[in-house]
């Protein structure tokens, strides 16, 4: 059975956070909100976690799983950014964006593309989602939380609990937070290119 928090959307209790935090480190798999939809997240690069979401999302390896991270110092990390895409993350993050860039050497090999060496990247506008990352102190392996026979992300905890309590460890219930896509923008190249039309408004990227 997964454990249920009921955690307020713009005052996080701590001690809850906390306690996420933990079942995350233990190799947990946590349902919780983003500034998009409701996202699955594992601790970043857990081998078994990462399977149990791809098998709770019916994913092939050639699907991203995206790094969610706190903040643009975290994104540098984990993704090579010249000053011209820092400038176009600073500009446009936390949002709903994800944003695939060319992967540095500190990505685990199970998370990149397997035929490139890129990375999704997502910093959630959503403040348990970022209270949860900072809790953590490193980026969780992330993926939407849509179902195999579902056409959008749900938007219901209580129901995503019914459907996934012996799937997932944990359900947090940050409240409605609709059933939106994140826009995904590729940027491994000099100019972008949108690869999904989601929440994110294009105009920063010169993309229509």
């Amino acid at each position: 059975m997964a454990q249920f928090f009921t955690i307020h959307p713009a005052n996080p209790n701590q001690r809850l956070i906390r306690q996420a935090a933990e079942v995350l480190r233990a190799g947990g798999i946590v349902v919780y909100p983003t500034d998009s939809c409701y996202a699955l997240g594992c601790h970043l690069g857990d081998k078994d976690a990462l399977s149990r979401i791809r098998q709770i999302r019916q994913l092939d390896e050639q699907h991203y799983l995206t790094l969610m991270c706190r903040d643009l110092s975290e994104i540098s990390r984990y993704a090579k950014v010249d000053n011209s895409k820092f400038r176009l993350l600073k500009n446009n993050t936390p949002g709903s964006y994800t944003f695939i860039l060319e992967a540095t050497r500190e990505v685990p090999k199970r998370l990149q593309h397997p035929k490139r060496s890129s990375i999704g990247i997502r910093i959630p506008d959503h403040p348990v989602a970022l209270a949860l990352l900072e809790e953590l102190g490193e980026p969780m392996s992330s993926s939407t939380l849509i179902l195999p026979d579902e056409e959008w992300p749900l938007s219901d905890a209580t129901r995503l609990r019914e459907l996934l309590e012996k799937k997932v460890d944990l359900v947090i219930d940050g409240g409605a937070v609709g059933a939106d896509f994140t826009t995904v923008i590729d940027l491994t190249e000099d100019v972008p290119v949108l690869l999904r039309r989601g929440k994110g408004d294009l105009t920063p990227f010169g993309l229509t």
